[in-house]
């Protein structure tokens, strides 16, 4: 007979601190994720992301984008990931609840700046319906020639969004792993994520993919950012083992840390790389990817399998929180904020001066974010998650910390 939820079989599934609850240094990462993105995309407008390797450093800070995806990772499957632990019959939630959960968290700040960046950018004023209709529905990496000004970071939050809606097809492909066949998960998660990296090695224009799309954006080919922190999920799930032990002690969070750092650095060598934003080849963009994938897991690793009591005192400072909580909105709003900046400062586009743009695209962007937050996200999430409905009758609201879509309000990538 299958096992209840009760039924645990191991009293340390689910010890570590990570498998359930907010964690606040996570809530840091993402505020250090948002600038790095935000950083990238300043060197590229300034003309500073390529040359020197400072400036290769700065034009690689996109990397960021894969803490994102294994951030959302991480956070959306630890519950389902301790569900199977404890050998517990069907899903850990809801698939409704779930999908409800992700639109009401993503689409009205995502709307808002959708419709500021086609009403006041002249570029996008002879956008056909098509193209709107692409950017509203995030499925504009599938519709070709549907990236426009003010919006094309938005590429990554469209992948985010297939993502979510792929999420519950996972949950019951690996639902007969649960219990003691659970061990079984992480070599699962991560054969897909390995099989993943060839995408960028087929040549699916030649098979007839439309020239308007890029196989670079699409959510196949980065599969492996996401597995990244789904396999960090199951670690922090199941019972404490070698991966968590040399995440155990207060000082190897330095040793995993060098290693993201010896990760980062490759993929800045010109010699492996091509530097900038170009379209690389199918071989160098797997080999690219891989290196994200290490990247995140190795940055997050400390944080998610960290022991109870242990703390990242600037990354759980109480300024990073906040910035984190902003964070979905910096990443929204910095490269329309990015485009109106070089007026403000009176600076020409990839003229230089990266300093004084990224000053100002920071301080705009974080004040819209500060903004967006305050009066489009918390306000929807109020009134549009579950259980909005009991509060305005009063009733009670349950337990909305039971779900790692709520430990941490936002779970979104860049």
């Amino acid at each position: 007979m299958m096992n209840t939820s009760s039924d645990i079989t191991d009293g340390h599934v689910g010890t570590l601190p990570s498998a359930r609850g907010f964690v606040p240094a996570l809530e840091g990462l993402r505020a250090v994720a948002a600038y790095g993105v935000l950083t990238t995309h300043v060197a590229f407008q300034t003309g500073s992301s390529t040359g020197s390797a400072i400036h290769r450093i700065w034009g690689r800070m996109d990397l960021a984008v894969a803490v994102f995806f294994a951030l959302s990772g991480f956070l959306l499957w630890r519950t389902h990931a301790l569900h199977a632990r404890r050998g517990a019959p069907g899903t850990a939630r809801p698939a409704l609840t779930y999908l409800r959960s992700r639109v009401v968290r993503i689409m009205p700040a995502y709307l808002a700046l959708v419709a500021a960046a086609f009403l006041l950018l002249p570029q996008n004023a002879r956008a056909d319906v098509q193209v709107w209709l692409a950017n509203l529905t995030l499925t504009q990496v599938f519709v070709p020639d549907s990236l426009v000004e003010g919006l094309t970071h938005a590429w990554s939050l469209s992948v985010e969004m297939a993502f979510y809606l792929v999420l519950p097809l996972l949950w019951w492909a690996l639902a007969g792993l649960r219990g003691p066949r659970a061990r079984w998960r992480i070599p699962a998660i991560a054969a897909v994520g390995v099989v993943s990296l060839g995408w960028a090695l087929v040549p699916w224009h030649d098979l007839g993919m439309p020239d308007g799309l890029n196989d670079h954006i699409l959510p196949p080919a980065f599969a492996s950012w996401f597995a990244a922190g789904m396999i960090l999920a199951e670690l922090a799930a199941a019972p404490p083992g070698r991966v968590a032990a040399l995440a155990r002690h207060r000082h190897a969070r330095w040793g995993w840390w060098a290693v993201t750092a010896a990760a980062f650095g490759a993929t800045t060598v010109p010699q492996w790389f091509t530097e900038g934003f170009v379209h690389p080849s199918g071989p160098e963009f797997a080999a690219r990817t891989a290196l994200g994938a290490v990247v995140a897991f190795c940055l997050l690793a400390p944080v998610a399998l960290a022991p109870r009591g242990q703390r990242f005192r600037i990354l759980d400072s109480a300024p990073l929180g906040t910035l984190g909580r902003w964070s979905y909105g910096v990443f929204l709003w910095h490269v329309l904020v990015l485009h109106f900046a070089f007026q403000i400062a009176f600076v020409p586009m990839f003229s230089g001066r990266m300093l004084t743009i990224w000053l100002v695209t920071v301080a705009v962007s974080t004040v819209v974010a500060a903004v967006s937050y305050a009066l489009v996200e918390e306000p929807s999430r109020r009134a549009f998650s579950p259980g909005a409905s009991r509060r305005r009758r009063g009733e009670p609201d349950g337990q909305p910390a039971a779900s790692p879509a709520h430990t941490s309000p936002d779970t979104v990538a860049t």
